[in-house]
């Protein structure tokens, strides 16, 4: 089939790949244009899908909006059978949705109907579903409320939020080619109306861990943003990332928030947590013992 592939971040780059290898015509990428970064944010650095398609010898495209009638024109010119989108990160415009002979249809890392929206596999881990999955979409002009053509499944099972990203990117790349290799056998089928949710883009503040919550919720707050933004707390005015922690029992008779043994296990609401893997602001990760065996944190410290 002709393709446009739309995709910005490591996710996609499995479905790209897999595109190629199952002998499709992928005529051009479309992606988020180049973002400061670097070590001192002052270099532009272009997208994950951008330089794999370099790599692969593919027309690369970078507009900042799909909204303006040049840009939809120049996607039209394409004369694609279909758009593969993951995880592009720029809203679809009708006359974009139209443009391909079959539509555009996009890799999207949940169960539909639960969790539409920017975030689905960090919210499906901090809400402590037992199962997520991803399924291959029909866009619609709404967020993420489209038909789904084929879905796959898999358990949490305490995995993290990059864990999980990686296993629903490989997922969805295969289900993209079996779709591909049979629409007909494959029809859209319309989301139910019930459980709906929305996973909202996550911001840097709620990273910060909130001991109030009960062990079991904290636990999962830090999987849940690990590897970004980072779970983290604050000790003596300096930023610690927890990437990694395990629920301890705890009788309780301490304030949440509270360092209660030199193990850096902290009282939450229900329960505490233990800390296992940290990092101090710009150095490595290690294990909790040896951060604390150059950076003690005395019982009874408030977090």
């Amino acid at each position: 089939m002709r393709i446009v592939f739309m995709g910005t971040p490591d996710f996609a780059v499995p479905t790209l790949d897999a595109l190629v290898e199952a002998g499709h015509d992928v005529v051009a990428i479309y992606t988020q244009p180049p973002r400061p970064g670097g070590r001192r944010g002052r270099e532009l650095v272009a997208s994950p899908v951008q330089r794999r398609g370099e790599t692969l010898g593919i027309e690369v495209r970078s507009p900042k909006t799909l909204r303006n009638t040049e840009a939809q024109a120049a996607f039209a010119t394409l004369d694609a059978d279909v758009a593969v989108v993951a995880a592009y990160g720029l809203l679809l415009p009708q006359p974009v949705l139209d443009a391909p002979r079959h539509g555009c249809l996009n890799v999207h890392g949940s169960l539909l109907p639960r969790w539409r929206g920017a975030a689905p596999v960090q919210r499906a881990i901090e809400a402590g579903d037992a199962e997520t999955g991803v399924g291959i979409m029909q866009m619609e002009i709404g967020l993420d409320t489209g038909p789904v053509r084929l879905e796959g499944r898999t358990p949490v099972d305490g995995k993290t939020a990059g864990e999980m990203t990686q296993e629903l990117a490989a997922m969805g790349a295969a289900l993209m080619v079996t779709v591909l290799g049979d629409l007909d056998g494959h029809p859209p089928v319309a989301q139910p109306d019930d459980g709906v949710t929305y996973a909202a883009k996550i911001s840097k503040a709620e990273a910060r861990l909130d001991f109030a919550r009960d062990a079991m919720a904290v636990e999962r707050q830090v999987r849940a943003f690990n590897p970004a933004p980072g779970a983290y707390v604050e000790v003596a005015g300096e930023r610690v990332k927890i990437l990694a922690a395990e629920v301890v029992h705890h009788d309780g008779g301490h304030m949440s928030g509270l360092v209660i043994d030199d193990r850096l296990t902290i009282a939450c609401g229900d329960g505490a947590i233990r800390p296992t893997l940290v990092q101090r602001a710009g150095r490595g990760v290690v294990a909790t013992d040896e951060l604390l065996r150059g950076f003690p944190v005395a019982v009874g410290t408030r977090l």
